[in-house]
């Protein structure tokens, strides 16, 4: 059974990367990377992407959704929480007065965090919610395309 259990968490792993990647998104692994991304200058939109069912259900979505829109970031990063945890603690060492959130999105300027709509502020909303939210950090501190 627990096998199983095993096979099964690997698949929906394997899909909640898939689906930022396909959404645009670049997967961060390591600390080094998570530090060269968040060098970057202009806006980085960061999706802390996790198994969690529901949350994770309504965040991935409104990742793929929010950035068909006039304003958005210039770069787009996922880390995994629970899968790749060095990556995901350096992340969130960015993310000075936010507790650890996930699944959850920040959004930084120049290295530096602007906002983030946390796992409280998406579990129990639909995506569309999300992506409204999500928007309004944009129109706030991204650039027009």
């Amino acid at each position: 059974m627990n096998m199983d259990f095993n096979f099964f968490m690997n698949d929906v792993v394997k899909q909640a990367r898939q689906d930022m990647v396909e959404s645009g998104y670049t997967e961060l692994t390591t600390p080094d990377g998570v530090e060269e991304a968040f060098s970057k200058k202009g806006t980085t939109l960061v999706m802390i992407n996790s198994v969690c069912g529901c949350a994770g259900g309504i965040a991935r979505p409104a990742a793929a959704h929010s950035v068909h829109y006039d304003k958005r970031p210039d770069h787009l990063v996922t880390v995994f929480a629970g899968q790749d945890k060095e990556a995901t603690e350096k992340a969130r060492s960015y993310f000075t007065g936010y507790p650890p959130s996930s699944p959850s999105f920040a959004l930084l300027k120049d290295g530096k965090i602007c906002t983030m709509i946390e796992r409280h502020e998406i579990e129990g909303f639909d995506a569309m919610n999300v992506v409204s939210k999500l928007q309004q950090a944009f129109e706030q501190y991204c650039e027009e395309y």
